[in-house]
């Protein structure tokens, strides 16, 4: 036996007799229940896969680090803000609405979320490559979700659901743009721009609050593929992504982004044009432009993809000193869902799985659970207050943010702003961004997502949805429609369209 090899165990360390053959009764007789390695094995395989994700099953990731180049300080105390900080980082890359094993060029908004091993504790920003998302309630997202996935009777995509769906949520409208337009099908993980999408709040050493969004810019550039080329990837290669950005690091061609927020500050939120905490809208550059940060590299592949990315666990509940949320309903309902989805799909515990776990030292009173392998020494005390020295929470320490609100208690919109409606911003990027190219290829998309509907009212629900996008998009929509030969089910890269 060489040094490096060894005999096998059981889980509980114990040795085994055999890897290849069962305990049975005779060389041809039944099987011993009592072959304790066989259950253990067998138990053990089965149960290798946990619950995938609802949504983002599909994905990959790499490890990196985030650099501070500019000073920002005048805006957060956040010790990952600070002029000069390295931190260690996680990011993970995913689809939206595709399970596990859908192909990655499906047209889809990807996810865009990085973990930060901050000093203070783990901070996440869990985001797209879309600046805004397809409703501002979280209370719709299930709805939403299911409206993406699958029919519970035959199993199969359905397009007069999601165009259903979206026609009768006009607050959609702006995400629908994008994901309909080039930045529904990137080229690569690393040829897309990153957003944390939400409002964050930034607290300053002095207590001064800010309102801020994270903006993440690929220095590989923004590259898009046609929905020809997408579709023929997916079914030659179902994990392009996933095989482009393990290839790249390992050839050490490192992707970075340059990370930049815009900065809003704290008493302009109650009176700017547009209600800066609605995640369908953005905020124009004109009025609050970017200011640089630092620049996130992705510089290590996972060792196990398993234990490092599967078992990974995002949230924007993960905040740190200096650095809170805001009054926005999507990202408030997000830091009760993800946490919460997290304790089911990986455990209780999850947070101590080395790729969750902080840091930076953990102190509190939480104890037991599925899968708890962490404990305190027995003299140590489980509750709070107590006489013996356990930690104190010292809001001085946390600086938590906050915001004003004296109203009563209500199911309503938030308040309408200046200039809040549902399709300007929409109108304003196929108008404004998209050139005639990118013009001429979303109304090729659009005509034939659309055309995939079955229902005439949802059919004319989804042109006027259109229409009140852009009253001249509306118009060839209608025409292109109704042309002679027209099929369904001609466009068919939409298949997937929230895959």
């Amino acid at each position: 036996m060489t040094e490096e090899s060894t005999y096998t165990t059981s889980q509980t360390g114990s040795a085994v007799p055999s890897d290849a053959h069962s305990l049975t009764a005779g060389n041809d007789g039944v099987t011993a229940l009592h072959d304790r390695y066989l259950v253990e094995k067998l138990a053990q395989f089965a149960r290798e896969r946990i619950p995938e994700r609802i949504v983002h099953a599909k994905g990959g990731g790499a490890f990196g680090t985030f650099v501070v180049t500019n000073d920002v300080s005048q805006y957060t105390r956040a010790a990952v803000f600070q002029p000069g900080a390295e931190t260690e980082t996680l990011q993970r890359f995913s689809s939206v609405a595709g399970e596990q094993g859908s192909p990655d060029t499906w047209r889809d908004v990807r996810g865009f979320s990085v973990k930060f091993y901050t000093t203070e504790g783990n901070y996440d920003i869990v985001g797209n490559n879309t600046p805004v998302f397809f409703i501002r309630d979280g209370i719709k997202f299930p709805d939403f979700i299911h409206s993406q996935k699958r029919l519970p009777g035959s199993g199969l995509r359905d397009a007069d659901m999601q165009w259903d769906f979206w026609t009768l949520s006009p607050e959609s409208a702006h995400q629908v743009t994008y994901l309909m337009g080039d930045r529904g099908l990137p080229k690569s993980w690393r040829e897309m721009p990153g957003f944390g999408s939400h409002t964050y709040q930034w607290i300053n050493a002095a207590g001064e609050r800010f309102w801020v969004k994270y903006h993440f810019a690929s220095n590989q550039g923004n590259v898009e593929m046609g929905g020809a080329e997408a579709e023929a990837i997916a079914g030659a290669d179902a994990d392009y992504y996933r095989r482009d950005l393990y290839e790249a690091i390992a050839a050490e061609n490192f992707p970075s982004w340059d990370v930049s927020v815009q900065v809003m500050p704290y008493e302009d939120a109650k009176n700017y044009r547009f209600n800066p905490f609605d995640l369908t809208k953005v905020w124009p550059h004109a009025d609050y432009p970017l200011i640089p940060v630092g620049t996130h590299t992705l510089n290590r592949n996972p060792e196990n993809f398993f234990a490092e990315i599967e078992q990974a666990a995002f949230s924007p509940a993960n905040t740190v000193p200096g650095i809170d949320i805001s009054p926005d309903k999507m990202l408030m309902a997000r830091v009760f869902s993800y946490p919460d989805a997290q304790r089911y799909r990986v455990g209780t515990n999850y947070n101590e799985l080395p790729v969750n776990a902080p840091k930076s030292p953990v102190h509190n009173y939480s104890q037991d659970g599925a899968a708890r392998h962490g404990y305190k020494p027995a003299s140590a005390p489980v509750y709070a207050p107590n006489s013996f020295g356990g930690p104190v929470a010292d809001p001085a320490v946390a600086g938590a943010g906050s915001w004003e609100s004296d109203g009563a208690l209500v199911r309503s919109a938030a308040t309408l702003h200046s200039e809040d409606d549902d399709f300007g911003q929409a109108g304003t990027l196929y108008r404004e961004v998209f050139d005639d190219a990118a013009r001429a290829r979303f109304l090729e998309t659009i005509t034939g997502a659309v055309g995939g509907t079955t229902i005439p009212e949802i059919r004319e629900r989804a042109i006027q949805y259109w229409t009140s996008v852009d009253a001249t998009l509306g118009a060839a929509l209608r025409a292109n429609l109704a042309s002679p030969g027209e099929t369904p089910n001609e466009a068919a890269e939409f298949v997937g369209v929230a895959e």
